[in-house]
């Protein structure tokens, strides 16, 4: 029996009878996903297992979607390298773990890595996203995004691809037969000039997101751009070195 058939069995002996061993390793095992995490309904997205800090990916492994049992979606099934899912409907949505095997050693399969997060999207219709008292934000003041909807959304999620990693999650609350929730940010603490969106779900449901907010841009007012080129800064320069104009020599 060759290795690849014996580790294959043994995977399928640890999910049922959990008699198994080598299992468990010492390595810190990650699950990522490409492009995002936010899968638009019918999207596609790549993931993969890896281990020791991120660096190495397993060749072999396994998944598992969180519902307190550990069985992995596809039982017996290893894939190797990544996994492409899709098209994603909302049953995909959910948290997912994933355990590999290592190289050097394919009857040795790591612990469970942390969860990770797959939210589908577009499933609902889309929540609005307000800044207030406006997206023009004085250096140093405060600003509040508001996600508000007409549906009851007991979840709001609020992303942007620069200020949080992942997006953010906000307790929804009930408001003139709607919901909203708002996340107050300081632009001197937070870097806040870029774009955010915001989605909503239900409790029963929380993966399940609607359709994104329209973009909402927010810029800083009152302070100077960070680059050495920008023209706001050039043109305070200029303030202090103005031009001088030569005299003009005529020909006798």
């Amino acid at each position: 029996m060759s290795l690849m058939v014996v580790s294959v069995v043994c995977v399928g002996f640890f999910l049922v009878q959990r008699t198994c061993p080598y299992t468990g390793g010492q390595d810190k095992t990650f699950l990522s996903v490409q492009p995002s995490a936010l899968v638009p309904q019918g999207g596609h997205v790549t993931l993969r297992c890896y281990y020791r800090r991120g660096f190495n990916n397993f060749t072999n492994f396994t998944l598992y979607k969180d519902d307190r049992s550990h069985v992995p979606i596809f039982h017996n099934r290893i894939f190797q390298q990544s996994f492409l899912m899709g098209p994603v409907t909302p049953a995909d949505a959910g948290t997912y773990r994933c355990r590999g095997s290592y190289p050097h050693s394919p009857t040795e399969w790591s612990a469970l890595s942390d969860p990770l997060a797959i939210m589908v999207t577009g499933v609902h219709r889309k929540p609005s996203l307000l800044a207030l008292p406006g997206p023009l934000v004085k250096s140093g003041e405060t600003v509040t995004l508001q996600c508000s909807s007409d549906i009851v959304f007991e979840h709001f999620f609020l992303h942007s691809e620069v200020t949080f990693e992942k997006p953010l999650h906000l307790v929804g609350e009930l408001h003139g037969g709607g919901s909203q929730a708002n996340y107050s940010i300081n632009s001197t603490t937070s870097d806040l000039e870029e774009t955010f969106r915001c989605y909503g779900s239900v409790t029963h449901s929380p993966y399940v997101l609607s359709a994104p907010s329209d973009p909402l841009d927010i810029v800083i007012t009152g302070r100077l751009p960070s680059g050495p080129c920008h023209p706001r800064r050039n043109l305070q320069m200029l303030r202090f070195f103005p031009y001088r104009t030569l005299p003009v020599v005529r020909p006798e």
